[in-house]
């Protein structure tokens, strides 16, 4: 077994520190767009807006991706699939997933837990007409998460659709759409590197629960806590 327990990364100085009094907004969408604005803006970022999304059969077993979200908001986080892939097939059985961000460079990532819902076909339509027409040739060509011979098959039914569909004319796959991720809890992970991390957790309060004296409340409903890293 290769042995990898030394591998360390400096993360933060303690000018870093994530504090609550820091905290501009008590809203944990806002307060992820402050962060998601920055890290897009950072010339070190690929991707800012990859996130790996974790499935589950109705059974327990767990499955992980990652994927690219195509907007978000007060109502939740938007990506857009195959129904018919491995997390659309498990999102059927089991329409509880997560998210997570994690941008290495400035040691911070996000963990988002929630119920998802299908779009309408309307977003799906509108959605798929602003893709590049590779990505639209690319999502007609697959079927998702399914066997394929080999690679030249893959490669004679994407020249066989180009020669059917010109650019602008492409349809939506009928099997692909998208979904809607709404947030029960988003947790804020800030890095340091004394290992002592700073942990704040937005969570929507659940029927009946009482006051903690460590839960702080927050805005539209939601109330936060610190956690121990």
């Amino acid at each position: 077994m290769a042995d990898i327990s030394g591998l360390r990364k400096q993360y933060n100085d303690k000018s870093n520190l994530f504090l609550e009094e820091n905290i501009k907004t008590k809203e944990p969408i806002q307060l992820f767009n402050e962060w998601f604005d920055i890290i897009k803006k950072d010339p070190r970022t690929v991707e800012p807006n990859a996130a790996c999304l974790s499935t589950c059969t109705k059974d327990g077993f767990p499955s992980a991706r990652y994927i690219l979200i195509k907007g978000f908001g007060k109502d939740g986080f938007r990506f857009f699939t195959h129904y018919t892939s491995r997390k659309g097939k498990e999102l059927e059985e089991n329409p509880r997933a997560a998210l997570t961000f994690y941008w290495d460079f400035c040691s911070r990532s996000v963990r988002i837990e929630g119920v998802v819902e299908k779009l309408p076909f309307a977003n799906a339509d509108e959605y798929f007409k602003s893709r590049p027409y590779q990505s639209q040739i690319g999502a007609l060509c697959s079927d998702q998460s399914n066997p394929v011979e080999n690679r030249e098959a893959l490669f004679e039914k994407e020249v066989k659709l180009k020669s059917i569909y010109v650019e602008g004319e492409v349809p939506r796959p009928p099997k692909w759409g998208g979904y809607l991720l709404k947030p029960m809890v988003i947790e804020f992970w800030q890095g340091q590197t004394d290992r002592i991390h700073d942990r704040i957790r937005f969570r929507l309060p659940k029927d009946g629960e009482p006051d903690g004296i460590l839960t702080k409340q927050g805005e539209d409903g939601w109330i936060y806590e610190r956690l121990y890293p």
